[in-house]
């Protein structure tokens, strides 16, 4: 992994700020939607390498399996490339069908997912384990530790970092203090991972500066 340039990171910080719920009268419609829901609850949409299987019941010479292209493009069997990549599975049955409406009247196909892009999350710096797990279910910060090997040593609980993709352009940065978070303070600050979501928990002070301590005869005591 390319090693991050904090002060740059730093300087670009994106702090972000919720807006409180308008009030509603009673028998009025819903508040909308908040974001977060929309993120758990949006349709899968297709992505490079992802794998599906189309099915032509009536025509079942035509029933391929095909590969999405890391430009979003896939080769169908008769009829050439089309673009499926960022398309829902209701939306690329469309488009198939419209890319084969010159080859078969009416055609009639199925689409189903057989393997895609598992959401995942990574954990990096001084942590047991770091590296890239799978993102299974609701999975808190002081979690996604837990499942990298929990803090080593020299690990700086208090000031670890949460970056989030905002675009393709810029991260989100978020300083966790997971120290107060795990003597149960200000618990629900513990923010839920999102797929991509990297966590770096930084070395601590004592750490930098051990190799220089003389050990001979000398006791310390360092509390991160």
């Amino acid at each position: 992994m390319r090693e991050l340039n904090f002060v740059t990171l730093t300087a670009a910080l994106l702090f972000t700020c919720g807006s409180s719920p308008a009030a509603q009268d009673h028998g009025a419609a819903p508040a909308a939607v908040s974001a977060d829901v929309q993120h758990r609850d949006a349709r899968y949409r297709l992505s490079a390498s992802d794998v599906v299987a189309l099915t032509f019941p009536l025509t079942p010479e035509f029933d391929q399996t095909i590969n999405i292209e890391p430009d979003g493009f896939a080769s169908l069997a008769g009829v050439g490339e089309i673009r499926l990549g960022g398309l829902t599975l209701d939306e690329s049955v469309a488009a198939v069908r419209t890319a084969y409406a010159n080859v078969l009247h009416d055609p009639i196909v199925t689409i189903e997912l057989k393997d895609f892009n598992k959401p995942y999350f990574i954990v990096s710096g001084e942590v047991g384990k770091p590296g890239k797990y799978d993102l299974r279910g609701d999975t808190r910060a002081t979690e996604a530790i837990a499942i990298a090997g929990g803090f080593n040593e020299a690990s700086k609980h208090s000031q670890v970092l949460l970056f989030r993709k905002v675009n393709g352009d810029w991260y989100e940065v978020m300083p966790l203090d997971l120290k107060r978070i795990l003597q149960g303070h200000n618990v629900d600050e513990d923010p839920e991972i999102r797929p991509g979501d990297m966590l770096y928990v930084p070395q601590n002070t004592f750490s930098k500066i051990k190799k220089f301590i003389p050990t001979s005869g000398i006791g310390t005591y360092y509390q991160p």
